[in-house]
Formats: C-alpha cells, sequence, structure tokens
C-alpha cells in the first residue's frame, strides 16, 4: 500500500484549493500563511507532483491538483460521515441494531412504520446478517438473531415458536396434488439449519419410505422464498418470514404438514452494552408487536 500524506497536508490542500489562497486557508484552519504554504511544498514533494501554479494574483491548481482535489475531498467527506456515526452510539437516541436478514426484511420492515411513528425521535442504524456470526457480538447495542437457544437463550429473549412448512407460487400450486408431484419440483431450502426437507418428508404420513431429491441451497432464505415467488420450485419456510407473503397470496402454503422448529428468533443486547433510550423503546416495542403477531398465527 502507497504511504498516505500526513491529514494536515492534505486539510491544507482542500482548504487551499477551495479557497485558490493560501491566506484564506490558513484564516479557516487557525494557522499561518507560511504554514500553510510550508505543509503544501511537503505534500507536492511527497506526490512528486505540482498542485498549484503561484500566480501574482492567486493560485491556481494544475491538473494534477484539479485531479487530486476531488479525492481528497470525498476522503474527507466519509471521515465526517463515519466520525458522525460513530459519535451517535453515544446518543441516547440513536440505536444501532443487528438484524438477520430475513426477519428484517419480511417481518421487521413490514412494522417498522409503527414503530417510527411512535418514537420520532429515535434514530435507526440498522444493519443485516445472514448470520450470527458475521459481526462482533458487541458491535450493535441489541441484535436479533436466530438459532437453537443453547447460547441466545441464556443471553437474550425468545421472540417466535413457529412450524416448518413447504412454499411456493400459486400457479406451481395447482400442479401439486400429491407428495409425489411434490418430489417431482424443485426443492429449496438453506445450508446450516437444523431441519430440512429430510425432517419435513419423515413427518408426513407419506414420506417416511420416500427418496429425497436434490435440494437447491440458498444461504439466506430471502433468496430461497424468492426463488419460490418466481416460480422456480417449492421452498421451506417458517411462519414469521411467510406470514405477509401467504397473507398476500404471494405464496401458497401446501398441505397440512408442518414441523416445529427447534430454531427461532431471539433478540439479545450484548455483554458489555449500555441500555439506553431508543434501545429500550425499540425493545418494549418489538415485544408488543411480537406479542399481537403470535395471537394472530395462532
Amino acid at each position: 500500500m502507497a504511504r498516505l500524506p500526513p491529514l494536515n497536508w492534505l486539510r491544507a490542500f482542500e482548504a487551499s484549493a477551495r479557497a485558490l489562497s493560501f491566506t484564506s486557508a490558513a484564516e479557516e484552519l487557525s494557522m499561518t500563511q507560511s504554514a500553510v504554504s510550508q505543509q503544501i511544498k511537503s505534500l507536492e514533494s511527497a506526490l512528486g507532483r505540482s498542485l498549484f501554479l503561484r500566480r501574482a494574483r492567486g493560485l491556481e491548481l494544475t491538473d494534477a491538483g484539479r485531479g487530486y482535489l476531488p479525492t481528497v475531498q470525498a476522503a474527507f467527506a466519509m471521515l465526517e460521515e463515519g466520525t458522525t456515526v460513530l459519535q451517535g452510539r453515544n446518543d441516547p437516541d440513536v440505536l444501532e441494531l443487528q438484524v438477520n436478514l430475513s426477519f428484517a426484511l419480511f417481518w421487521l420492515s413490514p412494522r417498522l412504520h409503527r414503530f417510527m411513528q411512535e418514537n420520532p425521535s429515535v434514530q435507526l442504524n440498522l444493519e443485516t446478517s445472514v448470520w450470527t456470526q458475521e459481526r462482533p457480538a458487541n458491535a450493535a447495542a441489541l441484535q436479533i438473531v436466530f438459532g437453537l437457544g443453547k447460547k441466545e437463550g441464556i443471553t437474550g429473549k425468545r421472540l417466535t415458536r413457529d412450524s416448518l412448512f413447504p412454499v411456493c407460487a400459486p400457479a406451481l400450486a395447482k400442479h401439486i396434488r400429491g407428495l409425489g408431484d411434490l418430489l417431482e419440483q424443485r426443492l429449496f431450502d438453506l445450508p446450516g439449519t437444523a431441519q430440512s426437507w429430510s425432517a419435513w418428508l419423515q413427518a408426513h404420513p407419506q414420506g417416511g419410505k420416500l427418496a429425497l431429491p436434490a435440494v437447491h441451497r440458498a444461504s439466506t432464505w430471502a433468496l430461497s422464498l424468492d426463488w419460490a415467488q418466481r416460480g422456480l420450485g417449492v421452498a421451506l419456510a417458517h411462519d414469521t418470514i411467510a406470514s405477509d407473503m401467504l397473507a398476500s397470496g404471494r405464496l401458497v402454503r401446501l398441505f397440512d404438514v408442518a414441523v416445529p422448529l427447534k430454531e427461532a428468533y431471539y433478540v439479545i443486547a450484548p455483554e458489555g452494552t449500555r441500555t439506553r433510550h431508543a434501545s429500550r423503546v425499540f425493545k418494549d416495542w418489538l415485544l408488543r408487536e411480537m406479542a399481537v403477531f403470535q395471537l394472530q398465527q395462532a
């Protein structure tokens, strides 16, 4: 990696290029004009390029200076934005939230407008992950994760009690009248989950002795259910992620057989994080909203 010039040299260059004046840059940066001029000379020496033409009436950017200025300004803008976000983590009204991608997409997003209406002062910084291990445990004030509960149930609160069942697009469902028809379709599922098509097939009264065809796998239900909606085949789903799509008719549920899902979604406050106003109000809202959802599913 190329060695970067000192930040104060770059700041002197950006201010001087914007004003086309070392004197104006010095006033802005609370420096002397000679100090700004010296930093520019040091920067030019380090880069091996002249950035300014020194004219009697003022400064003029060289071609190299004009080309370099947008890069420097973009870098400072990114630094300022990142610093603002980082400082915002100490704000009681800023919530750093890490959420399982499928939960965020299929359950949280359709209901999030109610939280925003109830809590207009809360600023939400939400990041998604497919698997819990993708980010450090202390990277967010709250996490919503999917797991078996061996660890999640100790450090967090269980949100869901779902069942596992097959779904597909309405047009494809018309061609699936029995288990044999189902097993002729493309089957979709996720790797790494505790239960898969074999578990569902074993639960079906007629499925115990049937051979399971090859299963296509996606890293997230966001993909496998999208494939199912497009009529590419049949996906396994569970109540929390499939409820809205079933209610809208984008997907239909096949058969009456469902397997109690061993895994669940948990809300966790990682160790070492402080409970702030935004975290408290979001968790309270989440538990209320989930209680209503569970009643509707019962």
